[in-house]
Parts: C-alpha cells; sequence; structure tokens
C-alpha cells in the first residue's frame, strides 16, 4: 500500500492543486478525487507552451486577452470536470468537483470598485460559470465583498468554495450567509459548500511576526484550522443534510526547509479535504508514512491558552488576507499581460 492509499485510508479526500491535464489524470487513477484551479496555476500551465494552439484559436476569433484568459480556465476546468464526473455521479453529488476561481481583479485596490458592485459581480460570475457544469465548484474568497455574495449564491443553488480563510471570524462569516441563502432553496438535496482554511501561510507569518513561541513554535496554523474544522463539524451536525459541508486544508506545502514536507498533511489527516501541492504529494509517495487520524485528536488546552495569549487573530487575519488577495490579483494581471504579449493581442 502506497502513502497515499495510506492518508485516504484516514477519511481525508485528496484534492488536486492543479488542473494539468495529465496530473489530473494520473491523480484520479491514484485515488484523487477532485481538483482546484486559480490563476497562478492556470498562468503556470500557459507558460509551458503546451495550450499555445488553442490560445491562438481563441485569437482568432478576435478575443481580447482577458476574455482568452477566462477561455482558457473554463477549457482546463471543464476538461477536469468531465475525468471527476464519474466520482461526482457515483457519491450523489458529495465529491468530484473541479473548483473554478472567480475574477480576483474584482479585489485589485486600484479599481477601486464599491462593495456594491464587487458583490453583483461576484453573484454575476458565479451563476455564469457555474452554468451547465454540476461539478463546478465556484471559489469565492472571504473577503467583505465575497462573504456579502455568498448568500445569494447558495440561494441559486451553486456549489461554494470559500476560499483565503484565516481566522475563525471569515470561516463564521461564510457559513452563516451560506446556510442563510440555503433557506431559500426548495430543497437541499444538491447543497454543497466547502471552506477552504490555509495552514502553513499562518505559520509563515507567525514566525515572522512573533519570533520563537517556544512550544507553539510551527503550530498556530495547525491549531487554527483543526478548531475551525471542529466548529464546521459541530455546526453542521444537527442540519440533516444528505451532503457533507466540509472543510479544504489548503496551503499545506511547508515553508520552513526544516519542517518534513508532509507535516501539515500529516497533522490535519483523517477527515475532511485537503488539496496538496503536486510536490507535497510527490514527496509523500517517496516516504513510507504511517498516517494517522491526527485531526480528531483534541488541542492541547495549554497550547491553546498558549497560543491565545500571543496571536492577535485579527491583525492576522488582516495581513494574510490583504496579502491572499494580492497574490491572485498580480498572477492574473500577469496572465493577461502573458497572453497579450506572447501571442500579440492588442
Amino acid at each position: 500500500m502506497s502513502s497515499i492509499d495510506g492518508l485516504l485510508e484516514t477519511g481525508t479526500k485528496l484534492w488536486l492543486d492543479s488542473v494539468d491535464p495529465e496530473l489530473v489524470l494520473d491523480s484520479k487513477n491514484e485515488g484523487i478525487t477532485g481538483a482546484t484551479s486559480n490563476p497562478v496555476i492556470v498562468a503556470d500551465l500557459i507558460k509551458s507552451g503546451r495550450f499555445d494552439s488553442l490560445i491562438s484559436d481563441f485569437a482568432n476569433e478576435g478575443l481580447d486577452a482577458e476574455s482568452i484568459a477566462w477561455r482558457i480556465t473554463d477549457h482546463l476546468v471543464g476538461t477536469a470536470e468531465k475525468v471527476f464526473k464519474p466520482i461526482f455521479k457515483d457519491t450523489i453529488g458529495d465529491d468530484g468537483y473541479v473548483s473554478f476561481e472567480l475574477d480576483p481583479l474584482l479585489e485589485d485596490p486600484s479599481l477601486n470598485l464599491s462593495l456594491a458592485e464587487r458583490r453583483e459581480k461576484y453573484v454575476e460570475y458565479g451563476l455564469r460559470w457555474s452554468k451547465d457544469h454540476p461539478n463546478r465548484m465556484i471559489k469565492v474568497p472571504a473577503t467583505e465583498a465575497g462573504i456579502s455574495a455568498l448568500a445569494s449564491l447558495a440561494a441559486h443553488g451553486v456549489p461554494l468554495n470559500v476560499t483565503l480563510i484565516f481566522s475563525m471570524r471569515q470561516y463564521r462569516a461564510a457559513r452563516d450567509a451560506i446556510w442563510e441563502g440555503a433557506q431559500s432553496l426548495k430543497d437541499r438535496i444538491k447543497f454543497k459548500s466547502v471552506y477552504s482554511v490555509f495552514v502553513s501561510r499562518v505559520d509563515a507569518l507567525v514566525e515572522k511576526q512573533y519570533g520563537d513561541l517556544g512550544s507553539a513554535k510551527g503550530l498556530v496554523g495547525i491549531v487554527n484550522a483543526k478548531l475551525i474544522w471542529r466548529d464546521n463539524h459541530d455546526f453542521w451536525a444537527d442540519k440533516n443534510l444528505p451532503l457533507n459541508q466540509e472543510m479544504v486544508f489548503a496551503s499545506t506545502g511547508t515553508k520552513n526547509k526544516d519542517d518534513a514536507p508532509w507535516k501539515y498533511v500529516a497533522a490535519l489527516a483523517g477527515g475532511d479535504i485537503q488539496t496538496n501541492p503536486p510536490a507535497t504529494n510527490d514527496a509523500i509517495r517517496l516516504q513510507g508514512i504511517d498516517f494517522k487520524k491526527e485531526l480528531r485528536e483534541p488541542v492541547d488546552s495549554k497550547l491553546l491558552s498558549h497560543i491565545q495569549d500571543h496571536i492577535d487573530f485579527d491583525k492576522m487575519e488582516t495581513i494574510l488576507l490583504t496579502e491572499g488577495v494580492q497574490k491572485f490579483v498580480d498572477p492574473h494581471k500577469a496572465l493577461i499581460s502573458l497572453i497579450r504579449q506572447k501571442f500579440s493581442i492588442d
């Protein structure tokens, strides 16, 4: 049995953090049951040159660079959806999704869009890109505008992946908005939401901001994720929904060179979903890791008190959300620029 098989046996679902068609096929054959996309992933695939012919076809249709960026994203995500569609059908809509990230430029500070304008666009784009794609999950950031759009999207039955969650406050605001919208559905048989909490980015910031936290060093991201997971588990427990409303553990690749590549994977094994970078899964395959159901182990009370005494979670959320938004805005701008320059599009 491979280490990936061992991880899956703990109850963890794996979604590939890529929509590379070749990786998607290989991953599905290995037991991975979904995938996710973002502007960085799409830009890297375009840079590979493998999709130049398709992009040229789009350019010949007279599309501008931004429209081509969305057409190629739609193509890549749609191709992955077909691979995972049998899983979606077998699980009656509980798994087999591919996430599609809405336009990061809605959060670009330089555009100076109002809250109402951003909310309206999130709803418009979410409905547009989810139409006729039953196993496409619309990814919305846990910003003020993103959260304000969730109730409307949920009320339209759009499967949702709330991303860039760094704090309990963000998670609860997003969850409550989605549940509010779900109340207006005639039935909730197909109602599905997941919440992507970022892990290693928390520890990277904590180390930068607070230095050595003694017994809590390198553990804040894990503790934060486990607390949000428990809150999510408890909230949905009495809702009698046919589909699971789950956490997605994102940013599971380690950023500290002294950490084992599978540090976060092991600490959060035992349930819900992980979107591990391909390199992290590669490292797991090379090692005989014996994964345990660590996710379900309670957080040590002394460790939790130590973290709560030293960490300003509101400040952490503000910094990480600002950085997170920019890490999607900049690559999306670069993606559009790349297409414009490479294919001589005005």
